[in-house]
């Protein structure tokens, strides 16, 4: 009989969930509003009711674990800490939580390396056995992929590539520390920055696509004026690029690997963002890394998260069972 698994993508609006198979092909899915403002019980009941829905559609057995990919700190014992825009949600032993509901083996990971995991068993990773995850959107997460495997750290918290500082006299991060390079290419700060360097660039094509509402600016907003030509629009994109290159070749130098793999949202700005990326990386990592350094992009694309839960469950749960 073949095994399935069910991959959940945890947002902060939508719970999204697959069954997928061994090969990475996505056979049903569903999704569910995440309600996160009515806590953690909450969350986990909608968790569940997804996931008992899909396994419905499915033969006793057939179900071989569910994977979940959540937002925040997760530590070896599958405890989900502090996840961003999920209110009253401290320490949640979330995999426990669902598997008590559902029945089904489950397990638990932080997004960013989920999406490392999947990329490594699924996706543009297949072909690299040691790689970085870059996930470029609200924020900038990261996995690290060492032999094949995702390196998590004792804690749980390795991979935080969001919070490697490129300034120590930049802006102050979220986290408290001081020019991460997430505080200059997360989507929030991003766009805050766009918004105010147009005053000196009255003409550029982003403000006639929002309306002269800068409240309004997104990535793929800037993405579409850098596709239309606008010179402004795409030297955000060569800037934002080199950040994150700059931030890779330390990356890259630390852990002697030459390999970066970026997706997410922002990542969508294409082969002007990921010129940059390249041409900054081999500019500044050390020279046997440049010589082979690339940064290509995510092949998962807006399947990341299911397929990466999936990739965890198969991962995880053959190593228990074998």
């Amino acid at each position: 009989m073949d095994k399935f698994v069910i991959g959940v993508d945890l947002g902060g609006t939508f719970i999204k969930a697959g069954v997928v198979d061994s090969f990475g092909n996505i056979l049903l899915e569903d999704s569910i509003p995440t309600e996160a403002e009515k806590g953690p019980e909450h969350v986990v009941i909608q968790i569940s009711k997804v996931v008992r829905k899909l396994s419905e559609e499915f033969d006793f057995g057939e179900i071989f674990g569910v994977g979940i990919g959540a937002p925040g700190q997760v530590d070896p014992a599958g405890a989900v800490k502090y996840p961003p825009n999920f209110p009253g949600w401290e320490v949640v032993y979330l995999a426990q939580e669902v598997q008590r509901e559902t029945n089904i083996k489950t397990v638990v990971d932080n997004d960013a390396n989920v999406a490392a995991i999947g990329e490594a068993k699924f996706g543009a990773g297949r072909e690299h056995p040691n790689f970085i995850m870059v996930t470029l959107g609200t924020g900038i997460g990261g996995g690290i992929i060492i032999d094949g495997k995702i390196y998590r750290g004792p804690t749980g918290g390795a991979g935080e590539i969001g919070h490697v500082s490129i300034n120590f006299e930049g802006p102050k991060c979220n986290c408290g520390n001081y020019g991460c390079v997430e505080s200059y290419v997360g989507q929030r700060y991003l766009s805050a920055w766009v918004a105010k360097e147009l005053e000196n660039n009255p003409n550029s094509k982003i403000i006639e696509l929002v309306n002269g509402d800068l409240s309004k600016i997104e990535p793929y907003i800037i993405s579409l004026a850098a596709e239309q030509g606008d010179e402004f629009a795409i030297n955000v994109w060569k800037k934002a690029g080199f950040y994150v290159g700059v931030m890779l070749a330390s990356v890259m130098n630390l852990f002697d690997i030459n390999v970066a793999i970026v997706g997410g949202g922002v990542a969508k700005a294409g082969k002007v963002l990921f010129d940059a990326m390249n041409q900054t990386v081999k500019s500044r990592a050390l020279k046997p890394i440049a010589e082979k350094a690339i940064v290509i992009p995510s092949q998962l694309g807006n399947r990341a998260g299911i397929l990466g839960a999936g990739a965890l469950a198969f991962e995880e749960l053959n190593q228990t069972t074998t």
